[in-house]
């Protein structure tokens, strides 16, 4: 039989907030992260916006010695961890270290440490790359520094999906959990990539809005949207066996109920015209939680403001709910961060979270007029109900699909 998996701590950096209640205080304001690029000279780039992390201190929640040996993207992860196990209360000296596990994902790694030492490479020559510059840039160092300094001895994995890399890291850990190889797991996304190269690539695939105005670059849903605005940051939750929690007498925020995937198999930056892959994986988490569609009144969409992802996922929507779907609340957080890549589900599970323990939908901040085919309700304003269930979607380059179904907490 399935064990039951809730969750027992929060954690997050984001463009509004360092910390699961700024951020969340941002949300409910309606808050945005966008601002000009201040990491390099976008003199020569047509996008000048993106939505970074503010006033972030690496050693504020590690040594100098340690931060030094880690790239941005690490950085965050074990920020959001810190927090995160700090809030679940967990005393690693009482647990078996091998029953704790980790899965936390980047979408890309440090692209930085790639520009770093290219540059030395094609300035000064091989001899002269550094010796840290491969365990620095690929992408696993963030679940094996989080492993390294909190101690997790069990499972530990980095799931790569590109912007499903958060959705599917939580999803792998809710499993590890269910199927009885961890009692508790330290779960979620992390990404630092606003840097020459990242921005240069995404412009140059026209996925990048390169809208000058912070109020009108990230737009989801909206007849003007023309891209999505590149963020950072990092979410990671502490996922919990039901009965390990209750026996140490955790503070439970919700359970989670479900996890579906699927992939478009059709091609590699476009989601499925039909929306036919994401539905079966907004399907598969439905089925796999016990919960009717006609019982979910939630969803918080991948939503990334690009023409092609909010006209496919709002056809997924409708074709996994039916007339159902013009029942549903939708809204996107990516309206006021923006798309943390790899660290943009987890974040999203985070607000999700909130929702559920608040009672309250966040609107989606810009949407002014929808068109076409875009005809559900999309949140242009707030919405004081209560929150059942919980759908969070994640769609990432290459056809991944990836849902995400929790409750709240009922003995």
């Amino acid at each position: 039989m399935k064990k039951r998996v809730v969750v027992t701590g929060m954690g997050a950096i984001t463009p509004i907030g360092n910390s699961v209640e700024s951020f969340w205080e941002g949300v409910k304001q309606g808050k945005t992260g966008f601002a000009p690029i201040t990491r390099f000279d976008t003199t020569e780039y047509k996008c000048k916006l993106a939505a970074e992390v503010k006033d972030f201190n690496a050693e504020d929640y590690m040594d100098k010695k340690s931060a030094r040996r880690m790239e941005l993207f690490c950085q965050y992860a074990i920020a959001a961890s810190k927090e995160a196990i700090e809030d679940s209360g967990i005393q690693m000296e009482q647990e078996d270290p091998y029953r704790v596990g980790c899965a936390i994902g980047s979408g890309v790694g440090s692209l930085q440490a790639l520009e770093r030492e290219h540059g030395r490479l094609v300035e000064k020559g091989p001899s002269r790359v550094g010796p840290m510059l491969v365990p620095m840039m690929i992408s696993n160092m963030a679940a094996g520094n989080v492993s390294i300094a909190f101690g997790l001895k069990g499972k530990s994995i980095d799931v790569v999906t590109a912007c499903a890399t958060g959705t599917n890291s939580i999803g792998e850990a809710f499993r590890t959990i269910q199927y009885g190889d961890a009692d508790v797991m330290v779960a979620g996304g992390t990404e630092g990539a606003i840097c020459p190269v990242g921005i240069a690539g995404f412009t140059s695939l026209t996925a990048l809005s390169t809208c000058q105005d912070p109020a009108r670059c990230s737009i989801p849903f909206d007849k003007d949207r023309s891209g999505f605005v590149m963020g950072e940051g990092a979410g990671v939750v502490v996922l919990e066996e039901l009965e390990h929690a209750r026996s140490r007498g955790a503070r439970i925020y919700a359970e989670v109920l479900g996890y579906g995937c699927s992939s478009d198999a059709y091609h590699i930056t476009s989601p499925a015209e039909d929306g036919s892959g994401a539905a079966r994986a907004m399907e598969n988490a439905l089925a796999d939680g016990g919960v009717e569609p006609g019982q979910l009144t939630y969803i918080n969409a991948h939503g990334t403001s690009t023409h092609h992802n909010d006209l496919f996922e709002t056809r997924a929507i409708k074709l996994a709910f039916g007339d159902h779907a013009k029942d549903l609340k939708i809204n996107s957080t990516k309206s006021m961060i923006g798309h943390l890549l790899g660290a943009a589900g987890a974040v999203e599970f985070v607000t999700c979270v909130k929702e559920l323990q608040e009672g309250f939908i966040h609107r989606t901040v810009g949407l002014e007029e929808t068109e076409g085919e875009l005809d559900l309700d999309y949140c242009m304003e707030a919405y004081e109900e209560e929150v059942p269930f919980a759908l969070s979607n994640s769609l990432g380059f290459g056809g991944h699909n990836a849902s995400i179904l929790i409750g709240k907490y009922n003995v």
